[in-house]
Formats: C-alpha cells, sequence, structure tokens
C-alpha cells in the first residue's frame, strides 16, 4: 500500500486550472480573429484573401456619372474592422478612368472627408495589384456615420473593363492587418 504524501492533493488541485487553461488556449488558437480565407468573385478575374466569412451584395450603381452598373460587393467585420472586396463590369474600358475616379471620390465621402481632396497626394498611397493596368491608392481619416473618428486604407485598381476596389475601415489600420488583405489582391 502507498501512503500518500502530504503534497500530492495541492499538486492535483493545482495541476487542474493548469490542465484547463492549457485546453482553453488550444481552443482559443482554432479561432483566430483574423481567419484568412481566399475569395473568387464569380465573374470577375479577382483573387482576395479576406480575414472572415464575407457577405455578398448587389447594387446598381453610376460609378462615372454615366449609366448605372452592377456593384458586386463582399464584404465581412472582425477585430473591430471593415473588410471590403467589390468590382464592377463597365461594358466599355473607356470608362475606366471616370470609374476609378468616381469611386476614389465616393470612398473619402463615405468617411465625410471632402471628395474635392481625391487627387491630393497628401491621401496616396503606393499601391500595386498584380495584373492590374491601373492602380490607385488612398488613405484617409474622416468619420464614420455615428460620428466616430475612422481610418480608411482603399486601393482602386483596374484590368480592361473591370474596375474594383479593397478598402479597409476601422478606428486604428495596423499593417499586420492591412498588410496580408492587400498583399492578397490579384488579377490572375
Amino acid at each position: 500500500m502507498s501512503v500518500p504524501f502530504p503534497g500530492d492533493a495541492t499538486r492535483r488541485r493545482l495541476r487542474l486550472p493548469g490542465l484547463a487553461l492549457s485546453a482553453w488556449l488550444v481552443l482559443a488558437a482554432c479561432n483566430p480573429t483574423f481567419n484568412w480565407r481566399e475569395l473568387r468573385p464569380e465573374g470577375a478575374a479577382l483573387q482576395a484573401m479576406m480575414p472572415c466569412k464575407p457577405e455578398s451584395a448587389t447594387r446598381p450603381l453610376p460609378l462615372d456619372g454615366g449609366a448605372p452598373v452592377e456593384l458586386h460587393m463582399h464584404s465581412c467585420d472582425t477585430g473591430g474592422l471593415t473588410f471590403a472586396v467589390a468590382w464592377a463590369e463597365l461594358g466599355d474600358a473607356a470608362r475606366m478612368p471616370g470609374a476609378l475616379s468616381g469611386w476614389r471620390r465616393a470612398t473619402l465621402a463615405a468617411v465625410q472627408v471632402d471628395p474635392a481632396r481625391a487627387d491630393d497626394s497628401a491621401i496616396a498611397w503606393e499601391a500595386s495589384v498584380p495584373g492590374a493596368t491601373q492602380t490607385m491608392g488612398l488613405i484617409a481619416v474622416g468619420r464614420s456615420h455615428q460620428g466616430e473618428p475612422v481610418q480608411v486604407r482603399a486601393v482602386q485598381f483596374a484590368r480592361g473593363a473591370q474596375v474594383y476596389q479593397a478598402a479597409v475601415y476601422g478606428a486604428v489600420l495596423g499593417d499586420d492587418v492591412t498588410g496580408p488583405f492587400f498583399e492578397g489582391l490579384k488579377l490572375p
């Protein structure tokens, strides 16, 4: 017969919370805030990486002041940020410059920044998307519809008669999150 040492019961009591904490940490690691996945929207040449499962919507929108086009959007919210990827088929590549410029102005207006600043070099950033023939990046600080401070980092890009936008909105935008999002954009 073995005789338990006086400290055995204490060690068992201390070991159980430690095991429970370890199990919780393992389970938490299986459900990260940013669960990156590939997105290939039907009808578009786009390949993107989204940090959460996106919802989809389509609506008509006059991007260049001309006839409305069907805007296809995929967006999701995670970690206090909104990630969005959208595209439209213009039907005529000649409409592309006006559509990109209009989209840029609309992005600024959405965060209550004067759309006239669309060509301001102070809000431009060097953005590139493999396969795009034209790319325009912007960073701006504005206000949400609720009046809260919000940052936006967006890139408008095109190939042929298709135009695209990828954007992240949030109170604070770190490169650790925006980097994988924008680096995941491709027009294969």
